[in-house]
């Protein structure tokens, strides 16, 4: 009676992995260690918009954006030198018409029996929305500033989790002349009129029991 085959037989192993390969939610390529793509699945042609068999052949280099290529090759060369088994890397690939897509790539080498790399594999992530809703709050945060900045007597901002709290400088320079530094809550306390002290109390704030205070203080 013919035994079944199990995880530990060739054939098996190659299947298992070409399946993998195939229907992996993310790019995938095979690089030799010349930099040229030898193989590569349906998600990494996705990637960039191209059939697979005509990225078959082509270098790295080929669809990298310009900016971003030394520092993949400088950490692609390390690898074949030992230096390390493989490296993470944020980058750009240019699509035919120029389109941009952020990436997060993978890289680890694939070694012989005697250790010599003789290929990569390559795992791509499109991060494409992630680093746009980065620059989206970047700018919002930018703007939100330059708003705030614009205030007359500067403003103060607290992170509710950790518990810091932080005046602007033009704040800090408000209460204290043009050479204060920005103030902690303490200091800015200090600073407060005794007899304003319980509107400039922030405990309703923090425990949610008012959205908004405007206290008038001198």
């Amino acid at each position: 009676m013919e035994e079944p085959y199990t995880s530990d037989d060739p054939e098996t192993r190659l299947a298992l992995f070409d399946f993998a390969f195939e229907n992996a939610p993310i790019g995938i390529a095979l690089v030799d260690t010349e930099g040229r793509i030898i193989r590569g699945n349906s998600a990494f042609a996705k990637l960039l918009s191209v059939p697979v068999e005509k990225v078959l052949g082509s270098h790295f280099r080929d669809f990298t954006h310009p900016d971003d290529i030394e520092a993949d090759v400088i950490l692609f060369e390390q690898v074949l030198r030992g230096a390390r088994d493989g490296y993470t890397i944020e980058k750009r690939y240019l699509r035919p018409y120029g389109e941009i897509v952020h990436v997060l790539i993978h890289v680890a080498a694939m070694r012989n029996a005697e250790g010599e790399v003789v290929r990569f594999i390559s795992q791509i992530e499109d991060v494409t929305r992630h680093k746009e809703h980065e620059r989206q709050l970047t700018e919002r945060a930018a703007q939100l500033e330059l708003a705030l900045e614009a205030i007359r007597g500067g403003f103060w901002q607290m992170d509710i989790i950790s518990g810091k709290f932080e005046t602007s400088d033009r704040l800090a320079q408000y209460i204290g002349g043009p050479t204060a530094a920005r103030l902690d809550l303490e200091r800015y306390l200090q600073r407060v009129n005794v007899d304003d002290g319980a509107q400039a109390d922030l405990s309703p704030l923090i425990a949610g029991k008012l959205d908004q205070n405007v206290p008038s203080i001198v």
